[in-house]
């Protein structure tokens, strides 16, 4: 899980996920999308496919990268996991804040 948010942390490998999601690119597609340089995709890329997220399809001349699932799904699951305490904590802060009102109330009704 760290070596996948440590990638998507830097912009744009952020960037080229989010490009991805709608299909394969090439390195040269994504280049223009971003006006990056081919090195710089290249190497964002590279980093990409060595945490899991990508993986790239050689098709003629040419190498398509496109999203892999699993690492996506793991992430969501991680992040699902701290779903369930959060919302505990927003209904314990509304229950105190429901309680407030309620000796508010109270107070002006004396």
């Amino acid at each position: 899980m760290k070596t996948i948010l440590n990638a998507l942390a830097e912009p744009n490998r952020l960037q080229i996920v989010e490009l991805l999601r709608d299909g394969s690119l090439t390195v040269g597609e994504i280049t223009d999308k971003l006006g990056m340089n081919q090195p710089q995709v290249s190497k964002h890329l590279r980093v990409l496919s060595e945490a899991g997220l990508v993986e790239v399809q050689p098709i003629a001349n040419r190498r398509y990268y496109k999203l892999k699932a699993e690492p996506l799904k793991e992430m969501n699951e991680w992040v699902q996991s701290f779903q369930k305490l959060w919302e505990d904590r927003f209904d314990r802060l509304d229950d105190y804040l429901q309680e407030l009102q309620r000796k508010e109330k109270n107070k002006r009704s004396e």
